[in-house]
């Protein structure tokens, strides 16, 4: 499972508090519990923050925790739990969840996704320039038959191409979205086979309406003409009875079981003659007590007590037993090994697209006056092994190959990196 956080502090309200129609809703919703169990309604009270704020907040999570009279820490279990719950701030317009299952995989859902990339941005939860979309990757919403598909708000779209979500998207981001008729978007009624209804393409032998309709016709007929002989309908012969199978009884020879033995039997047996054939119990032995059976653990050992030796001094130890070793100290900023720096220039390279780079180490890596492809394919070995200690990668940059990554983006962008390394850049 993915962690989930809350947004970072400078995007939360100060404060939250549910307008008159969503109070109202909020109290219907509380009622709705026993007394004493009022809290679970606070996965419901959460959803109505979320369509009136358009994410869910710190603050709302508090509020709503206050008025059910709970720890503010199980209200922040969870929100953080379900995804359901949009933790960071979405498009105002449009928040669109793409099904990325196997069903909508198969059937292109990879295809909507890079819309979306190129569309409302690169990566996931990320608004686009005006603030009115964003987009995720979701898992299934419930459509298979009608893959690929999305849900934005309550809605979903299904039976999608490329070009028709494309063209939902700038419906959605001209605030025209209500235009746009929710369901199959290819002329499909609900989730009937592609080619068309093949079964039940009459309701006259399951509808209790047709039936007694039927019935009350064929009583008129008879009235109508008495003498008329009805054929009586000619009942299914009977199934065979089906013998009880003994295919999950348990084969065993325990004389428990053995249905050729009686119990109990009929012959009494004299009490002495009986104590005379027992065999004695053996003599209580406390170390032969202390010893597991082979047959349980399949070798001899003692079941209680210290079951080793201190081992000695020089025992060797894997390395991953051993005491963490101490972390190095990062390079300084004035090391001479350090990539030469940059002013922020006008148009700045996406160096997300570098893989093993983020959003995070992105933001490092600007404060060190890298904004370019051609920056950190022009990285030395000093160089890189500089911004490796920096980053506390530990190798992770010549592992990934960020030059070669950086010289392919730099020469050509994103279709130079797919002719050099087969993929797309991630």
């Amino acid at each position: 499972m993915s962690v989930r956080r809350l947004a970072e502090a400078s995007v939360q309200p100060a404060s939250f508090a549910f307008n008159k129609a969503n109070a109202a809703a909020a109290k219907q919703w509380i009622k709705k519990y026993p007394k004493g169990r009022e809290q679970s309604a606070i996965i419901p009270l959460l959803m109505i923050a979320q369509e009136q704020e358009g994410w869910v907040t710190k603050a709302a999570i508090e509020t709503i925790s206050d008025m059910l009279d709970m720890p503010r820490i199980r209200g922040l279990e969870v929100a953080t739990f379900y995804t359901q719950y949009q933790l960071n701030p979405v498009g105002t317009r449009a928040h669109i969840q793409v099904c990325g299952t196997t069903p909508c995989m198969l059937r292109g859902s990879e295809a909507l996704m890079d819309v979306c990339r190129s569309r409302i941005h690169h990566d996931q939860f990320h608004t686009n320039d005006q603030g009115t979309l964003s987009w995720e990757e979701v898992e299934c919403l419930g459509a298979c038959v009608n893959a690929p598909m999305v849900m934005i708000f309550k809605d979903t779209f299904e039976d999608l191409t490329p070009e028709r979500l494309a063209e939902i998207i700038d419906l959605y981001d001209a605030g025209k979205g209500a235009s746009v008729a929710p369901g199959p978007q290819n002329g499909r009624t609900g989730s009937e086979p592609a080619s068309g209804l093949t079964t039940l393409k009459s309701e006259k032998a399951i509808l209790k309406s047709t039936r007694d309709r039927e019935a009350r016709e064929a009583a008129k007929a008879a009235k109508a003409a008495p003498d008329a002989i009805i054929a009586e309908p000619v009942p299914a012969p009977a199934a065979a009875p089906v013998a009880p199978s003994n295919a999950s009884k348990p084969k065993t020879d325990a004389p428990e079981t053995s249905p050729a033995l009686k119990t109990p039997s009929a012959t009494k047996v004299a009490p002495a003659a009986e104590k005379a054939a027992s065999v004695s119990a053996p003599l209580h032995s406390a170390a032969n007590a202390n010893k597991a059976a082979p047959e349980v653990e399949q070798v001899a050992k003692q079941r209680n007590g210290p079951k080793a030796k201190a081992e000695p001094a020089a025992a060797f130890k894997a390395p991953e037993a051993k005491a963490p070793a101490a972390k190095p100290a990062k390079p300084s900023l004035d090391d001479k090994n350090r990539p030469a720096g940059i002013d922020r220039p006008a148009a700045v390279d996406d160096l997300k697209l570098i893989s093993g780079v983020g959003p995070k180490i992105e933001g490092i890596l600007h404060t060190l006056g890298i904004f370019t492809f051609a920056q950190v394919a022009s990285w030395k070995k000093a160089e890189r092994e500089w911004v490796d200690g920096y980053l506390s990668f530990h190798g992770r940059i010549d592992r990934d190959d960020w030059v070669k990554q950086a010289k392919a983006l730099a020469k050509g962008g994103v279709a130079e990196y797919i002719r050099v390394f087969g993929k797309k850049p991630v």
